[in-house]
């Protein structure tokens, strides 16, 4: 069997061990210093804003594109072999325009998707009150109907939970304490052998680092340093007296980057704010941000001042530091070791994408390829 170590059950970790798990002669174990969803999965929201994104071409967009075509397979996989229900908002988002908003913009950008077969429509405001009634100070809005959002912490132990059912292993609440690597002769690459952990020793044939804000330790260790940067966001969890407008058409609405999520029975996750290091990298949680956030949300949708916030939280996303985000590669200098880190604000719209791209980096590697002839012949 092929070992193939993932380190980091975050909704990447999770979605990677899941496709990885369907490679026949392969035994995959993913490892975690906490139980899955536990860091930036855990805060995120789950919007998957892919259609309605500025993103046109390049690589940008054929994530966006490939994760949401994904999603509407891995669903319906995932329930089938788990059983379980990942709870979602499947009424489309929409985005708020305001006075000032470029219109054209928008425009040209529904052309633009017409033309690769996705839709967005243009909402004026008499159509934006008809079906968004409890919106206040917007002009106009877009509505994506394919874009939407899912539990992240429900999605991501789902997938732990179909991975292990096809034969992962995993191992959480376990610290990596080294990585062991040995020189590639006749090539200035090196090969990760083992990683020792506080349960014990893992030999290994492939590598995945998808520890997020814990990638750069891990790549410290490996002596090719990855520098990430924590962006900590902040989100709350209100319940209303009611629904908000139409009770039959729930959508995701966001505006001036602000988000309302209905989760039903009158409550609604709102978020996130926008907060980056100082010059030491740290972050903590500014109050006057999240009041802020509030305030913003309440100008547009007056009627969540009535909510009673049920609880608040904050999560820190990591932001590569001075490449773009994701970080989806081999590691410089290891024939073995692959990066999928680095998502931001991102990264549970683009975890399908980044499974099927490891899982590409690794099966068309050459020491994968005669890997699998020599077990194919034996």
């Amino acid at each position: 069997m092929r070992r193939i170590v993932i380190i980091g059950s975050g909704i990447v970790g999770a979605a990677i061990a899941y496709e990885l798990s369907s490679i026949p002669y392969c035994q995959v174990t993913l490892v975690d210093r906490q139980v899955p969803a536990s860091g930036s999965t855990g805060a995120a929201l789950g919007l998957l804003m892919g259609v309605v994104s500025q993103k046109t071409k390049g690589r940008g967009w054929r994530l966006r594109c490939q994760s949401l075509e994904r999603y509407e397979t891995l669903l319906p996989e995932l329930e089938s072999l788990t059983g379980e229900s990942i709870p979602c908002n499947r009424r489309g988002l929409v985005k708020l325009l305001f006075a000032g908003d470029n219109w054209q913009k928008w425009e040209k950008l529904a052309a633009i998707r017409r033309d690769l077969g996705w839709e967005l429509q243009l909402w004026d405001l008499p159509t934006l009150q008809k079906y968004c009634p409890q919106i206040d100070r917007a002009i106009g809005a877009i509505y994506s109907p394919r874009d939407w959002q899912i539990d992240p912490a429900a999605l991501t132990r789902t997938l732990v939970k179909a991975a292990q059912i096809r034969g992962v292993e995993c191992q959480f609440e376990v610290t990596i304490r080294d990585c062991l690597s040995t020189p590639l002769e006749e090539t200035e690459n090196s090969l990760c052998t083992h990683i020792e952990t506080t349960a014990g020793t893992l030999e290994l044939d492939d590598l995945i680092v998808a520890a997020g804000l814990g990638s750069t330790p891990l790549s410290d260790r490996l002596k090719q340093p990855v520098e990430m940067r924590p962006v900590l966001g902040q989100a709350l969890r209100l319940k209303l007296p009611h629904t908000l407008g139409n009770s039959d058409f729930q959508p995701v609405i966001t505006g001036n980057d602000v988000h309302i999520v209905p989760l039903g029975g009158g409550e609604y996750w709102l978020g996130a704010t926008v907060e980056f290091a100082d010059a030491a990298g740290e972050v903590t949680a500014d109050p006057a941000l999240f009041d802020q956030m509030r305030a913003e949300a309440i100008a547009f949708c007056p009627d969540l001042a009535r909510g009673e916030i049920l609880r608040s939280w904050s999560g820190k996303r990591p932001r590569p530091e001075g490449q773009p985000a994701p970080i989806i590669t081999r590691l410089p200098s290891y024939s073995n070791v692959f990066l999928a880190t680095g998502h931001y604000r991102n990264g549970v719209l683009l975890a399908p994408a980044t499974a099927l791209a490891i899982r590409k980096l690794i099966t068309t590697s050459p020491n994968f390829s005669q890997e699998m002839e020599r077990l194919t012949d034996n």
